[in-house]
């Protein structure tokens, strides 16, 4: 059910049920706090009406000695007992019981004398030894009948300060007016309570809704975009915040789409084209010893060469094709470690051998390990340095180097040749790119076009990256670099 509810809702309802679990703490803390102030001013208040009438029964009707203003003596406990009726009336009212007890917690006087004062509660001899022991805040509150009611013990000394304890005064109030002030508290809260939360609730619909609005328009382009239209993109006013980084994240993802698809199409048709001519030129030969050429033995041999060569295209382009999607599936390549300047000092020779009408050197870097393939990497210098060849005319120079960079490698093939054309460079690494031709030698020289594409991919299948530096007349340097 949870699952099914819009995301605007869940987060209006998560948004509500916080907020009404904040407002119910609040609420309840500042009720409790309430109530326990409320008890404490009743319970003072009783105190302080006390104080005068119990100063007046134990200390104001002893004899005064006739020098010196002092007391002939101390109430002691046969006194407090012909005071106690007096005393414990006195203290009684409507809202308030009084009763006297001795030492030993034994009642010597209620004061409850009219039906509609309220009963004492019996003393609980827990709290009375508290207050015998000379504790002045002792005070509890008891529940009868359903009703609380608001307990407390004043000490009954000899002189003000005393340590001697002649008894104690209990005094009971029921709390039904402090109850009557915190209902009515209650029902304000709640209600405010109530209020705010309907009134935050709508206000949080309102925000999530307008922030969720620019997503359900992602959406819209989303459901644009799978129809095909790959040219939609977000167009949000700039911001900063999850949902501006979210959108700018998906129009890059649409960016990289839009390119992978016409990169895509562009390689199909290339592909089509470049096997639609070795194709057409088996088909003319077949055609050709069908219509009776196979009875010319000069010419079936002719025919057969040709047919042959046809083959062996096709048969490479199909193993670079390959080769190409296998590299750009990320399959795993067997990397192990790699000493450059060993490795190099090593490929130079052969380099030497496949570009013989050339003079091919080495600038030696620092001493470096490389993890990689090293049969993938001898390839890419194998393809650079052929496509060196093929752009160069015999007896330039070639080099091959490496050097240290940020984190990197970065090795390179250079040469001394016609370099490419400006208008070129950002394509030579496209399956099937056929650049313009700058010089006549490299009429010689058609490839499939799937060359520097292979190096790329092998590139990067090393988790490395590749550009090129060209300069028409001057030469050209394909520079990569592979991770240390």
């Amino acid at each position: 059910m949870w699952s099914k509810l819009s995301l605007r809702i869940r987060l209006t309802l998560l948004y509500a049920g916080l907020l009404a679990l904040l407002l119910v703490i609040l609420g309840v803390t500042f009720f409790i706090d309430t109530r326990n102030l409320l008890i404490e001013n009743t319970a003072s208040h009783i105190r302080a009406r006390a104080k005068p009438i119990i100063e007046h029964w134990l200390y104001g009707g002893l004899p005064f000695e006739k020098s010196g203003g002092a007391r002939a003596s101390a109430p002691d406990p046969s006194y407090l007992l012909k005071v106690a009726s007096a005393l414990a009336r006195d203290l009684t009212s409507r809202n308030t019981v009084a009763i006297v007890l001795d030492r030993q917690g034994k009642i010597l006087a209620s004061g409850k004398a009219l039906p509609e004062e309220p009963d004492p509660p019996s003393p609980d001899s827990f709290y009375c030894k508290q207050a015998l022991s000379g504790k002045n805040e002792v005070s509890y509150i008891l529940s009868e009948n359903g009703f609380d009611v608001l307990v407390l013990f004043i000490p009954l000394r000899t002189a003000p300060g005393s340590n001697q304890i002649l008894g104690l005064v209990q005094l009971s109030s029921p709390l039904s007016e402090v109850e009557k002030i915190l209902y009515r508290h209650g029902v304000t809260l709640a209600l405010g309570t109530l209020i705010t939360l309907i009134l935050g609730s709508g206000l949080g619909l309102l925000v999530i809704s307008s922030t969720l609005s620019e997503l359900r328009h992602m959406i819209a382009t989303c459901h644009s975009i799978t129809e095909g239209n790959l040219n939609q993109r977000i167009n949000l006013p700039r911001r900063a915040d999850e949902v501006g980084q979210l959108a700018e994240a998906f129009n890059r993802m649409v960016d990289r789409l839009e390119t992978a698809f016409s990169t895509q199409r562009r390689f199909v048709a290339s592909a089509a084209h470049e096997l639609r001519t070795p194709l057409t030129a088996l088909r003319g030969s077949l055609e050709v010893l069908l219509r009776g050429a196979q009875d010319d033995p000069s010419s079936v041999s002719v025919l057969c060469q040709a047919m042959h060569k046809e083959v062996l295209r096709l048969s490479k382009l199909c193993e670079e094709l390959l080769d190409l999607a296998r590299l750009g599936a990320s399959e795993d390549i067997h990397k192990q470690d790699i000493v450059l300047g060993e490795f190099l000092g090593e490929f130079i020779e052969q380099a030497r051998v496949l570009a013989r009408d050339h003079n091919v050197t080495l600038e030696r870097g620092p001493f470096v390990t490389v993890k990689a393939d090293s049969t993938l990497l001898k390839q890419i210098f194998f393809d650079l340095i052929q496509n060196a060849t093929q752009h160069t005319e015999k007896n330039a120079s070639i080099s091959i180097g490496w050097k240290l960079g940020d984190g990197c490698v970065n090795l390179w093939v250079k040469d001394e040749g016609h370099g490419i054309h400006p208008e070129d460079l950002p394509h030579i690494f496209e399956p099937f790119f056929q650049g313009r031709k700058v010089s006549s030698c490299q009429e010689h020289h058609k490839g499939s076009g799937l060359g520097l594409a292979l190096v790329k991919a092998m590139v990067e299948a090393h988790g490395g990256s590749i550009g090129v530096k060209s300069k028409l007349g001057v030469g050209t340097k394909f520079e990569f670099k592979l991770p240390l």
